[in-house]
Order: C-alpha cells, then structure tokens, then sequence
C-alpha cells in the first residue's frame, strides 16, 4: 500500500528518434536486459546526444558512444549509442562533457555522426537502460512513437 505514495522519477529522452522496445535492439545483452531494463531510440535524428536526467556523468566510454549519469537517488541511466559502435574506436563520437561533470537533463553529452555509424554497416539503434534495476520497484515504459531530446518521457520509475 505504502508504494502507491513513492516518488515516480522520470528519464527525458536522450535523442531525437522513433521509440521502440528494448526487444527490438539487435544484441542480446540489451534485447534480453542483461545489463538493464528500458528503452531504445532508433532512426535517430540530429547529432547530439543529451543526459536524459540529472546527475552526474560517471562514465564515458574511451571511444565516446556510450555514457552513463548517475542520479542524486543512485540510480544509473546508460545511453549507448548505436550497436557494436564500439569498433568504430571513436570514430564519429566527440565528448562534449568529460566525467564528473554536473549536467540537467537536455545537456548535450555526445556529438555523434550519424553517416560513419550507418555507412560502417552498425545499427543506429540506441539503447536507454537503468543499469542499477536492483534499485527499481516499478519501470513504466511511455507510449510515444517519435520523441524529442530533453523534452519527451520515454519511461518513469520507482524506487524500491
């Protein structure tokens, strides 16, 4: 009864796209929440990946296609652009924020090239996770179709 009155937190959408269920993300670890649960973003419009909540940015990958902001609450939100764009080895992917920067949700993060990502044969698809689910009571995935970086919900969570 008492986690009717929980606080919901909600996660902005990091990118420019159509949303679409994790299962949907041609890799395993993502598709099969291995490593988290929520969303991806795919045929991402626009260059720039943003934090999609408050924090702090407590990792960019060395190639720069995936980061990851922690909240004040300790709840972590990963935002992994592209499939396998890890072999481009940062080819494409320019860190606009180092880590232990202080962002709000809508800061620009990533600047990422779009054509070296899809023209090197990788998906394009994003993949948007809660890689702390251990913390979470209850994840509500948004129904939108196209979402906008910083200003549409692309799920909400409770905390346990």
């Amino acid at each position: 009864m008492f986690g009717l009155f929980k606080k919901e937190f909600k996660v902005l959408s990091p990118l420019n796209g159509k949303m679409v269920p994790l299962e949907s993300v041609p890799d395993p670890v993502f598709s099969q929440r291995i490593v988290g649960d929520g969303v991806a973003i795919d045929d991402l419009q626009g260059d720039i990946a943003c934090a999609p909540v408050d924090g702090t940015i407590v990792l960019i990958f060395r190639t720069n296609h995936a980061f990851a902001v922690k909240m004040k609450n300790d709840v972590e939100i990963l935002v992994h652009i592209g499939i396998d764009t890890v072999e481009l080895n940062g080819e494409g992917f320019e860190r606009l924020v180092e880590e232990g920067s202080v962002v709000k949700a809508g800061d620009p993060v990533i600047r990422f090239n779009r054509n070296v990502i899809v023209t090197s044969g990788r998906s394009i698809i994003s993949p948007v996770i809660i890689t702390t689910k251990e913390n979470i009571a209850q994840l509500s995935v948004n129904v939108v179709k196209q979402v906008s970086t910083g200003k549409d919900v692309i799920f909400s969570y409770k905390l346990k």
